[in-house]
């Protein structure tokens, strides 16, 4: 125990996170994750996975071409890509709350651009700016939730911050629905009107009451982190895992409803009842995930959820609905699940000097697989005539994600060590 008022040589991230006391924020460590899981809503629901929501609305308001929307859709993704670039570099001068506090600023200002864009040109620009915004949030969240709780809850505050996305996106979809429902087409702009207000209360509320102290910023990990990256142990595995992760989910996430329209006949409400499925269950799979975690390591649960997934894939292709609703659920919990673990993962066997470069590393690789799957989908549904090799390639593709998983150590090491094993 430490004497009253005394303070060690370092009050920061490595301690609280070597320590049995979480970091003393302005909030209590439970609305600490709280705020930081409405980060993430506002990174990722709101700044990318919106835009999918209402883009039939957007391209028919705007009169724009399914290519113009998108290529509006492209720039959020690469902008995604080079704020992980910038977090690689920005976490070697920046303490992790300051990144974050970066990234709500240009997520913000993205929303609200978004909500007034006259034409195509702006809103390109907003979905930009909340791109990269969303990368310079979501990489420092996990560790930010993590130092707030007490060494036996901080994987389960990671699992909470993915639950966080999955709320977003119920909530962000509701909005829309209701939006298009009530105003037609244009209720778009009014639907990113919500989420920046949102979202300038949840950085208003972020700045003032969550207050991380770090003193060690991170080492320089080299080009785009993968210096860094490459001293945490099984890190080729678990990046080839997470690079089939971010090709495999978006071949189902964005074509399920059109497959379930077009192939199978499904009405576009039943279709995007089983699209919101996908979000409720999403808030569960976190907490499931790290749970499981904590009892079967993470090998155990990634090979378990790709080889799921892998199955679901080819289980959906007959359309039947409660089975499909079903699956749906699943799809949920497993595209949560999937990304928690790892971010767990990375976090177990990281150090400070590590940690900021080698996620955004590793995040990287899966943003560029993320990129390329809705091209390579949309080219074999066209080749094809319908999705249904689309699924088997995500089925394909989930496989060899179990296959890779199963290369990452057995043994799971402590919980943020001090220093990485000598090589």
């Amino acid at each position: 125990m430490r004497a009253k008022g005394a303070r060690p040589h370092s009050v920061g991230f490595l301690d609280a996170l070597t320590s049995t006391e979480p970091t003393t924020n302005k909030a209590s460590g439970v609305a600490v994750v709280a705020l930081v899981a409405a980060s993430a809503a506002v990174a990722q629901s709101f700044g990318r996975f919106a835009f999918g929501v209402v883009l039939p609305a957007v391209r028919d308001d705007l009169g724009i071409s399914n290519t113009v929307a998108g290529l509006i859709a492209t720039l959020n993704v690469a902008a995604y890509l080079i704020g992980t670039m910038a977090v690689a570099a920005l976490t070697s001068k920046l303490r992790l709350q300051s990144v974050m506090r970066i990234g709500l600023m240009f997520s913000v200002t993205g929303l609200v651009l978004a909500s007034v864009s006259p034409g195509p040109v702006l809103l390109g620009i907003a979905m930009f700016l909340a791109g990269f915004g969303g990368a310079c949030i979501w990489i420092p969240a996990p560790a930010i939730a993590a130092d707030a709780m007490r060494p036996e809850q901080r994987a389960m505050a990671i699992g909470f911050v993915a639950s966080g996305m999955g709320i977003g996106i119920v909530f962000s979809g509701q909005i829309a629905a209701w939006a298009r429902s009530s105003m037609g087409d244009e209720g778009w702009r009014t639907v990113y009107a919500i989420l920046a207000s949102i979202a300038v209360v949840v950085s208003i509320a972020v700045f003032l009451l969550i207050d991380h102290r770090q003193d060690q910023k991170s080492s320089g990990g080299g080009v785009g982190g993968f210096s860094a990256l490459k001293q945490m142990r099984g890190w080729l595995p678990l990046t080839v895992a997470y690079t089939c992760f971010g090709f495999m989910y978006l071949l189902i996430l964005a074509f399920l409803t059109t497959r379930l329209e077009d192939d199978n006949g499904w009405t576009t409400s039943r279709a995007s009842l089983a699209f919101t499925l996908i979000g409720v269950a999403l808030i569960f799979g976190g907490p499931l995930s790290v749970a499981m975690v904590n009892r079967v390591g993470a090998r155990a649960v990634l090979v378990g959820a790709f080889s799921i997934w892998s199955v679901i894939a080819l289980a959906l292709l007959p359309g039947w609905p409660i089975p499909t609703y079903v699956l749906a659920i699943l799809i949920g919990i497993l595209f949560s699940t999937i990304p928690s673990t790892i971010t767990v993962y990375v976090v177990q066997n990281t150090s400070i000097n590590n940690y900021g470069p080698a996620f955004s590393a590793a995040t990287l690789a899966f943003g560029v697989a993320q990129m390329v799957s809705p091209q390579i989908g949309g080219l074999v549904a066209d080749a094809a005539g319908s999705f249904a090799l689309v699924f088997v390639l995500s089925s394909v593709v989930a496989g060899l994600g179990a296959i890779t998983a199963l290369r990452l150590p057995k043994t799971p090491s402590d919980f943020m060590r001090d220093e990485l094993p000598q090589r």
